[in-house]
């Protein structure tokens, strides 16, 4: 077994037992140690062993947050402790972890190992369902390139997916003839654009207005649409979805953004036009805020 991946069991044998005990009196160095003496005597790469785990402890409160978010349909505290504790490896090394040394798609392919390897009989469809949604989530550079497709794959036909439709704005405000706007920050490390998903019984103006209010708390009017997106995304027990997004640019009062406690979300703020070239954005929302200032210069 090639040290990394040894490495990587270590690390989950010793979160099992941390997190089965619900991580009281327990001296993590001391079982880090014995299990290295256990199940891999002679491993010339603890070091590994000890950071990975001081990271994935570090960043767990986040790391739980995020699963959350990806799999809503399962609470953290009814996931298996093998497969939340997968989870956490995987997810610290995607988002976290040095991409030089563990590229996503790596960190992504030894938990799905993992899962095999310790987990049940669907831990490891469940973890790549998960870790796949994040990775298409974070607009990692490079993740809409088609891989190579093994012999025995088949395209997915889209047209017969089920459809989850999401309304989104980027909402401006004006402030002493400033203009600015309304941005939220999520579990990513990424400033965008407050979202939600359109009920069955709505329209999806009617339903970015709800949900705009319920995330950031502001009443916002609808200017113009600003485009559309849409992305094959994997859920735990219903397989691939299709989702839709459709995006506004919306007007509000300038006020306090008031973010809804959410596991997808950490931050929500105003920034000045000038202030934007300066963020964390991802890729495909740059194109809505040039349409944006291009409309917003236009009207009276």
């Amino acid at each position: 077994m090639a040290n990394r991946h040894l490495s990587r069991s270590i690390v989950l044998q010793t979160l099992f037992e941390w997190d089965f005990n619900n991580g009281e009196k327990i001296n993590l160095k001391e079982v880090v140690e014995r299990n290295l003496k256990e199940f891999a005597p002679g491993l010339e790469d603890d070091d590994f062993v000890f950071s990975l785990i001081k990271q994935i402890l570090e960043k767990r409160v986040a790391i739980d947050e995020i699963i959350q978010k990806a799999a809503p349909e399962w609470p953290i505290d009814k996931i298996s402790i093998v497969d939340r504790n997968i989870l956490r490896i995987g997810l610290t090394e995607l988002l976290f972890g040095d991409r030089k040394q563990v590229p996503p798609k790596v960190a992504i392919n030894e938990a799905i190992e993992l899962a095999k390897t310790f987990g049940g009989e669907n831990s490891s469809k469940f973890i790549n369902g998960v870790l796949g949604a994040v990775y298409k989530e974070i607009g990692e550079p490079g993740k809409d390139e088609k891989s190579k497709k093994r012999r025995n794959d088949e395209p997915v036909d889209i047209t017969k997916l089920p459809v989850e439709k999401l309304g989104g704005a980027l909402v401006y405000a004006k402030k002493a003839n400033q203009v600015y706007f309304g941005l939220v920050h999520d579990v990513f490390g990424y400033w965008t654009l407050s979202k939600g998903h359109i009920e069955e019984d709505e329209n999806v103006e009617e339903g970015t207005i709800r949900e705009l209010k319920e995330e950031i708390g502001l009443d916002i009017k609808i200017i113009e649409k600003l485009g559309e997106n849409e992305y094959v995304a994997n859920n735990p027990e219903k397989g691939k979805i299709l989702k839709k997004v459709t995006y506004f640019l919306a007007e509000s009062e300038y006020k306090e953004l008031q973010l809804e406690s959410s596991g997808g979300l950490d931050g929500a703020r105003w920034f000045q036009l000038s202030e934007i070239p300066d963020l964390h954005i991802y890729n495909d929302i740059i194109p809505l805020i040039s349409k944006a200032i291009e409309i917003i210069s236009k009207l009276k």
